[in-house]
């Protein structure tokens, strides 16, 4: 291959991970699944780095999973490894701190799909699409698709695209929740980017325990959510981004966070 398969770029503090196999439609496969690691672990160990933007190239998110490398080994050990693998970036982006925006472009499908709500933002391009894909090809839904897409749509909902396979048009897709908003396909890079360098500029501390509150919260009780809220308000009332805010606010300037 003479490019890379996965793209890295650094826009000041928003790291830009774009798919880029286009000889199979970004689909998943090991070599993937390994650049989306390491582009995951750069940029949850940066201190530089504040967000993360994924999307894909030549009109396709992700079309889904590698099917060549799913039928070459099928033995439980086998499978389970490449499993590991696959939750291996997951874990990273769904459990650190820093927002994680996807920019669906194009068709996003099966393990696309799963991808993209893996994303605190998801956004779609007025031409993308979404489907389930899994039950064309008889495999579970994968790549945490089960836990997030009922949160995301509801129980019904979820039940319903991932068993008819459906195709989702991207105003629908906005209606019921899977995306949060729909861009026009000229300058849609450009525009994510934009809201990329928007959330970077917002005060990290705060975002962060936000983003860690919210995902804990459907499993704690309302007063043990009110517990952990009252300690992380205290947290973000010691910061200095806190000071800066409310230092900005009086001079009617925009703040500065540095996440301290």
């Amino acid at each position: 291959m003479d490019h890379p398969i996965l793209i890295e770029e650094q826009h000041g503090s928003v790291l830009l991970l774009q798919l880029n196999s286009p000889g199979n439609r970004n689909a998943i496969g090991a070599e993937m699944k390994d650049a989306l690691w390491r582009g995951a672990k750069r940029f949850v160990e940066s201190e530089e780095l504040r967000c993360l933007l994924i999307t894909g190239c030549e009109g396709v998110f992700c079309a889904g999973g590698d099917l060549r490398s799913m039928r070459t080994d099928t033995r439980t050990v086998a499978v389970r490894q490449r499993m590991a693998l696959t939750h291996a970036s997951i874990k990273l982006l769904v459990n650190c701190e820093k927002p994680v925006i996807t920019a669906v472009n194009g068709a996003a499908v099966g393990a696309g799909l799963s991808l993209a709500l893996l994303g605190d933002i998801a956004i779609a391009r007025e031409d993308a699409y979404f489907m389930a894909g899994f039950p064309k090809v008889g495999v579970l839904p994968d790549m945490g698709v089960l836990y997030t897409l009922p949160r995301a749509v509801g129980r019904m909902q979820a039940n319903d695209l991932l068993m008819t396979n459906r195709r989702v048009e991207p105003q629908e897709a906005k209606a019921i929740g899977l995306v949060s908003r729909v861009l026009p396909a000229a300058g849609f890079l450009e525009a994510a980017l934009q809201l990329a360098q928007q959330v970077a500029e917002g005060p990290p501390v705060s975002i962060g325990l936000g983003k860690a509150l919210a995902a804990g919260a459907m499993k704690d009780s309302f007063d043990e959510f009110l517990q952990k809220e009252s300690i992380a308000q205290a947290v973000v009332f010691g910061t200095e981004d806190f000071a800066e805010g409310q230092t900005a606010f009086v001079e009617k300037r925009r703040p500065r966070f540095r996440g301290r």
